[in-house]
């Protein structure tokens, strides 16, 4: 079977398919990737560009996630990533996406939720398509208790569609199966509307990132890693800064702070501009984080409670997610001082129904089977449509 990728140029998009991507190949199987070049092959691990499995889709360039604006918040910026950056992105991929079916010719693609190019192809040409979501709160169907945004959506994805010449469908959603790397015992169960289509396979890991680190600065005190991902380091300065000064009055923790700026200054905090987060979590007693979904799961995947400070997007839903399921504590992003951070870290190291939970969830991660189960959902999806053209031309 041949299953062509096709993603945004984002690192926390294309991460959990690297490891669905691996458990294709070793079963066999095919795998190519479409998305905006040079970033798509260095998400992907390629050695340059112009890899042959790899099928260019438009300029990586101008959709760098750092030139996102950093101050916007809710519907603000809701409607800054819709107008500014998906649609956009979109019509510059489908070219390139369409192309790279005719040259591959996949039995199935496996879009991203945000690369609307590939749904739009799969729907233009018939071609089976699964979504991957790499996060779950869509799946929760956030807007429908707000009919204005809903509909606001709607009405981007028709002209969307209109376009390109495809006629109906939620570009968002396969109607043939939708992948999700979590659980129900984190995210809840989905809408009514997604049920019989969704999928939660858990956490999909990929090879860690090499970083230098200085693991002899390590001294067996409880650690504690702060991290806020890799979009607009500058935005996070402050609540960083907050953290080690939290930190550094804590002196029972050995604090890891991730400061991609290099501006911060700490007497008995550990700093880093990158950090093997991987190995580093597993060594981890408790995380502070922006609540992006990879480092939420990667945390809970080692059974590791969270302080969850959301800075935009769908952080603070999977902030709630962590809340709910008694993982973790929430902090305001742009109000918590290092008073605040210090209690969070307290109250989440102290209280044992924290840890518990954490560890609850990675059972269920266990359990779900990771990229191997959504490999094994991705290869039936395209035997049961080959099966369903065979038996139309006989």
């Amino acid at each position: 079977m041949r299953f062509l990728l096709v993603v945004p140029p984002l690192v926390g998009h294309v991460a959990p398919l690297r490891g669905v991507a691996a458990a294709l190949t070793a079963d066999g199987h095919e795998v190519a990737w479409c998305g905006p070049e040079p970033m798509t092959t260095t998400l992907i691990g390629g050695a340059q560009t112009g890899d042959p499995s790899v099928f260019a889709a438009g300029d990586s360039e101008a959709f760098a996630v750092e030139k996102r604006p950093t101050g916007l918040r809710g519907f603000a910026a809701l409607r800054q990533l819709w107008t500014n950056y998906l649609l956009p992105l979109a019509d510059e991929m489908i070219s390139g996406v369409d192309a790279a079916v005719s040259a591959f010719e996949p039995d199935v693609l496996v879009v991203d939720q945000q690369a609307f190019a590939g749904a739009l192809v799969a729907m233009r040409r018939d071609v089976p398509w699964a979504t991957s979501a790499s996060t779950s709160t869509e799946l929760a169907d956030p807007f429908a208790a707000m009919p204005k945004i809903a509909s606001w959506i709607d009405g981007l994805q028709y002209e969307l569609r209109a376009r390109h010449d495809v006629v109906g469908g939620d570009l968002r959603f396969s109607p043939h199966l939708v992948l999700t790397y979590t659980t129900t015992e984190l995210a809840g169960e989905p809408a009514p509307r997604f049920k019989g289509t969704v999928r939660y396979v858990g956490p999909a890991p990929v090879p860690p990132a090499t970083a230098a680190f200085p693991w002899h600065l390590l001294d067996g005190r409880p650690l504690v890693l702060v991290t806020l991902g890799t979009a607009n380091p500058e935005l996070g300065t402050p609540f960083l800064a907050g953290c080690v000064e939290a930190l550094e009055h804590l002196p029972h923790l050995q604090g890891v702070v991730v400061d991609p700026t290099g501006e911060l200054v700490a007497d008995h905090v550990v700093l880093a501009r990158r950090v093997p987060q991987v190995e580093l979590l597993r060594k981890a007693a408790a995380v502070v984080c922006h609540g992006g979904h990879n480092t939420v799961c990667e945390a809970l995947r080692d059974g590791v409670p969270l302080i969850v400070a959301p800075i935009r997007d769908d952080q603070s839903m999977l902030a709630e997610q962590v809340v709910a399921a008694g993982a973790g504590v929430r902090l305001r992003f742009d109000r918590a001082d290092p008073l605040d951070i210090r209690h969070a870290i307290d109250a989440v190291l102290t209280s044992p129904a924290y840890a518990a939970s954490a560890e609850r969830i990675r059972a269920s991660f266990d359990v779900a089977g990771g990229a191997t189960a959504a490999a094994q959902h991705l290869i039936a999806l395209a035997t049961a449509t080959a099966r369903h053209h065979a038996g139309r031309t006989t």
